[in-house]
């Protein structure tokens, strides 16, 4: 604080932002992860992540894609939807996990522009409501069958009860996911081994279901049907990257575990989730002719089928609830946490005012609940199809900037950047191509183009963020990009071995420490102003203008 302020000048800032500094430096929301307080080593924020992706929605996306395209269908579009989402989430994982951000402050940075990117985070908070849902769904149908509990009220229990769980951020889920996972895993597998090792028959009818509207070819059409649903998951790197982005600094000591780490929990999620798709389709065929097509494809049906074959039927119902709801609570406290951050996010930027993030935890919750009430399970296909074709372009579309624009092209700065006044407002490179890349993936799977262009629709939206991308990098020559090259700062923003820095500095604005990253020179006084206290200046004073040379 400057010695010529009196204490009434400062009183007023600190009121106004105490309640966003306290809550924002619980985990860094909203802000660049300092290494203070990245304290875990690379495994355990492997597992952590990890620990998010033990949601049972991919048994229901793998069970009806089999159901209705047959196994072999299934199968090649599980299996070209994982290798779709591993490529593309690759960058944004090394991104995350390399400079301690999240997938908003990248994408700001990576085409999209300081405001661009508020449609992306509505996207991805859209994506962590439908699939608390689906979850919360899937929950209440094992309540219902183990405790006899109304659906109605299982949505509500599966909705209240991760509240108390997401209030303390990363220190509590860290614990939360470490220390379940095992018990899901061994809960998940052991009948599975269980069926296949005590009849093998079972693994012949699986490869060999045809499916409703299949003959037991692969054909084309069935194939991107199917990957397009599972594509609509390609966002799960989002919430990865809210956890790898609490990853330690990466050492020629570390490299290897940091590198195994970034990959394992990075876009190697998707192995798990293609593993446990292909589950689903063989849980569904197995238990298919004793609870008929509609019922097979929940999970709590499939697991209470799997069960009753190697268990004694006391304990059969217990377990595939105890499964169910381990599952369930696992993911959704990460569901309702990234939500929050996103929804958050949003507001603050164009808002300018931070309500704080427990606000969009029971908004988010709130959106979640109401899709459980109108019966989304029952139309989860339509519901991802669509919803994937906007998931598809925006991922996309950073990876191909991160990837080509700035390692090939060298158009897009290769530090992300993500601060107030240093990004234009809109970056037609990203803005464009995912504009154009959703809408027209979106009218070809409401049939806008013709029946037969309907199932390319995933494709499409693939493509064309791919294409266009680079092709609008090129054609603007990368110039709106950075509003600024200078943010007034003389230390670099890296250290010797391409970390974030470590210095810290007081903002003049909350009067709280804050790591190099975090912050820019200050317009109006020779101070420095970290990036919350710059989203949330209403008029601008904090701001530094624009640079004739940026451009």
């Amino acid at each position: 604080m400057s010695t010529t302020e009196s204490p009434q000048t400062v009183t007023a800032p600190i009121s106004l932002t105490s309640q966003a500094t306290k809550e924002t430096l619980e985990d860094y929301t909203l802000r660049f992860a300092p290494r203070s307080y990245r304290r875990w080593t690379p495994m355990v924020v492997a597992t952590t992540a990890l620990g998010g992706i033990a949601y049972m929605a991919d048994f229901s996306i793998g069970a009806g894609i089999g159901l209705a395209h047959g196994t072999g269908n299934a199968l090649v579009a599980i299996a070209v939807a994982a290798v779709v989402i591993f490529i593309t989430g690759f960058p944004l994982a090394y991104y995350g996990a390399r400079y301690n951000i999240d997938l908003d402050l990248i994408t700001r940075g990576s085409g999209f522009g300081y405001y661009g990117s508020v449609l992306t985070s509505v996207i991805f908070a859209s994506f962590t409501f439908i699939f608390f849902a689906l979850e919360g769904s899937i929950m209440a149908q094992g309540l219902k069958l183990g405790l006899g509990l109304p659906l109605w009220l299982g949505y509500a229990i599966s909705t209240l009860m991760v509240i108390p769980l997401v209030i303390y951020g990363m220190k509590a889920l860290s614990k939360l996911q470490v220390w379940t996972t095992p018990v899901w895993l061994l809960l998940m597998v052991a009948p599975l081994v269980y069926l296949i090792s005590t009849d093998p028959g079972t693994v012949d009818r699986f490869l060999n279901y045809a499916g409703t509207d299949g003959d037991g070819g692969v054909n084309t059409a069935s194939v991107l049907l199917g990957a397009g649903v599972c594509l609509s998951l390609i966002a799960q790197i989002g919430e990865q990257i809210d956890y790898l982005r609490f990853m330690p600094p990466k050492t020629e000591a570390n490299k290897r575990t940091w590198w195994t780490a970034v990959v394992m929990a990075g876009p190697g999620w998707v192995v798990l989730g293609a593993l446990k798709q292909a589950i689903g389709v063989f849980l569904a065929v197995y238990i298919l002719a004793k609870v008929g097509p509609a019922a097979s494809t929940e999970p709590i049906r499939q697991f209470r089928g799997a069960f009753d074959a190697m268990m004694p039927s006391w304990l059969v119902i217990p377990l595939a609830v105890a499964l169910v709801v381990i599952s369930q609570i696992k993911i959704n406290v990460t569901n309702a946490y990234s939500g929050s951050l996103a929804w958050t996010n949003s507001f603050t930027r164009v808002t300018k005012r931070y309500p704080g993030r427990m606000v969009f935890v029971l908004v988010n919750l709130g959106f979640a609940l109401a899709l459980m009430e109108a019966d989304m399970f029952s139309f989860l296909n339509d519901i991802l199809g669509f919803y994937s074709n906007c998931a598809i372009a925006w991922i996309v579309t950073v990876a191909t900037d991160i990837g080509i624009n700035k390692y090939l092209l060298k158009l897009s700065p290769l530090q992300p950047e993500f601060r107030r006044g240093m990004l234009y407002a809109v970056n037609p490179v990203g803005a464009v191509a995912f504009v154009v890349a959703s809408g027209l993936s979106i009218a070809m799977y409401f049939h806008a183009l013709g029946d037969t262009l309907q199932p390319y629709s995933p494709v499409a939206a693939a493509v064309l963020a791919f294409l266009l991308t680079p092709l609008m990098a090129v054609v603007t020559s990368g110039k709106y990009y950075l509003r600024r090259t200078d943010d007034g700062i003389d230390e670099p923003l890296l250290d010797s071995e391409g970390n974030p820095s470590a210095t810290t500095y007081d903002c003049h604005v909350c009067h709280q420490p804050y790591e190099r990253p975090d912050l820019a020179a200050c317009q109006t006084h020779a101070a420095h102003v970290c990036s919350l206290c710059l989203s949330t200046d209403k008029v601008g004073d904090h701001v530094l203008p624009a640079q004739p040379s940026a451009a």
